[in-house]
């Protein structure tokens, strides 16, 4: 396994060889020293508004059973969200759901192309790259992104466990429902969040733009808490994801 590290991103598995490519944009709740913090406290900062607490642990295992380069962000997305668009407001937000962020509030032109340039333009050219060289080797592959959500939205408790996003290519996600039964989770299309939300960036600059069959993983953040939880969380996924690669005509899962 050969793994590489740059401040906007690292690379696991970059040799990979299995029939999927994974991102995981927000892995990590680092803010450079630069940033001075965003003028957070501690709390703010390990808190979901910085990151997806579980998603990177739970990409790695899937990096591992599926033998899949996994490039995975390694800078808040309070500093630059890595699902967003530049142009988006929501690349670098001012307020979250309960949080105000004052490192971001009113920035200049000028600082907010410097995280684009610093943060932005190395994670795509990476996830662009990567993409490009398993391209040129022909065998067919699929996107898959992991993310994590709250238990708990502006106080009202979310029922679902696990959601399967996509946008105008429904390939993927509607291969994986078709065995959401064989899990033991609520797993649900397009929630807790959905492309009219905005959170379908990379699947549609590096999914659908390539001709990928893609797809988004969102799980709860309470099932990731513990090494078992997420292995748990992993065995159910690949009980719906292996199959739908299978069912798309994608090469098998390399094995060891």
């Amino acid at each position: 396994m050969q793994d590489r590290t740059k401040e906007a991103y690292e690379v696991v598995n970059a040799q990979g060889r299995g029939p999927v490519m994974l991102v995981c944009e927000h892995a990590s709740n680092h803010i450079p020293a630069r940033y001075d913090g965003l003028g957070l406290g501690a709390e703010a900062r390990e808190s979901h508004a910085a990151w997806d607490p579980g998603a990177r642990a739970l990409a790695v295992i899937l990096s591992g059973e599926l033998d899949a380069p996994l490039i995975a962000g390694r800078v808040s997305r309070l500093v630059y969200d890595c699902n967003r668009p530049p142009e988006a407001e929501s690349a670098i937000p001012a307020q979250t759901e309960q949080i105000a962020i004052p490192g971001n509030r009113d920035l200049a032109p000028e600082a907010r192309a410097e995280r684009v340039e610093t943060i932005h333009d190395p994670f795509a050219s990476a996830l662009a790259s990567h993409i490009a060289a398993r391209q040129q080797q022909r065998p067919p592959f699929a996107l898959v992104t992991v993310h994590s959500f709250t238990p708990r939205w502006f106080g009202e408790p979310r029922a679902v466990e696990i959601g399967l996003l996509h946008d105008s290519d429904t390939r993927l996600a509607d291969a994986m429902l078709a065995r959401a039964g064989d899990t033991h989770f609520q797993v649900e299309r397009n929630a807790p969040y959905g492309p009219e939300d905005g959170v379908t960036h990379t699947l549609k600059r590096h999914g659908i733009r390539n001709g990928l069959p893609n797809a988004m993983i969102e799980v709860r953040n309470d099932l990731l808490t513990t090494p078992e939880d997420r292995e748990r969380v992993a065995e159910a996924l690949l009980v719906m994801l292996v199959p739908a690669l299978d069912a798309l005509g994608l090469p098998e899962v390399p094995h060891a």
